[in-house]
């Protein structure tokens, strides 16, 4: 059975405005470019999945349910540009903030690999040919640490303040820029 490749992306600050702790469904704002570069992504035939740590469920600012409901929400926004998500992965622990069952120290909490290796697992993913997009550092970390060779950093979100942006494939300007070099790397 042939196996997938994806674009793995981290959500807040990524695909979505950072807004600290995302607590009300009112804050969610996609990025302008969003739709657009899922949607190159879905008519590629590659996966896009989102990988994004929660703690806020640790900390008690958010359960479970409401991080599924701006999951739905991101698709049903993304929807009416024909994009969609093929699937969300989360991590709701914290090792040091929180209360049990959250209070852990996990392999799912990037940098650490787990829920893309999870992801890998579950939908039948080539990890080695596949891509991380994140604002953060430790975003691509967690693709490195789980076999992808490219990950790119996006300047938005927190990745405005990134001065050395360590072991990226590229820097791009945002979402779209990400997915346009994905896009053409692919191809060589």
């Amino acid at each position: 059975m042939r196996r997938h490749r994806a674009v793995f992306m981290d959500r807040d600050g990524t695909i979505n405005e950072e807004v600290g702790y995302l607590s009300r469904l009112e804050e969610l704002k996609l990025f302008p470019e969003t739709n657009e570069a899922v949607r190159m992504i879905n008519e590629s035939g590659m996966k896009a999945i989102v990988i994004t740590n929660q703690s806020g469920v640790a900390r008690g600012f958010f359960d479970e349910e409401f991080v599924d409901a701006v999951h739905c929400r991101i698709n049903e926004m993304l929807g009416e540009g024909n994009a969609f998500i093929d699937h969300f992965y989360y991590c709701p622990h914290h090792p040091m903030y929180g209360k049990a069952p959250y209070k852990i120290s996990c392999d799912c909490r990037k940098p650490k690999p787990g829920l893309l290796l999870r992801a890998a697992e579950e939908l039948n993913i080539d990890l080695a040919q596949s891509y991380m997009i994140g604002d953060m550092i430790k975003d691509l970390q967690a693709g490195h640490n789980a076999g992808i060779e490219k990950a790119i950093l996006v300047k938005t979100g927190y990745g405005q303040n990134v001065v050395h942006a360590g072991t990226a494939a590229y820097v791009a300007q945002d979402i779209l820029d990400a997915v346009t070099w994905v896009m053409k790397d692919r191809e060589r």
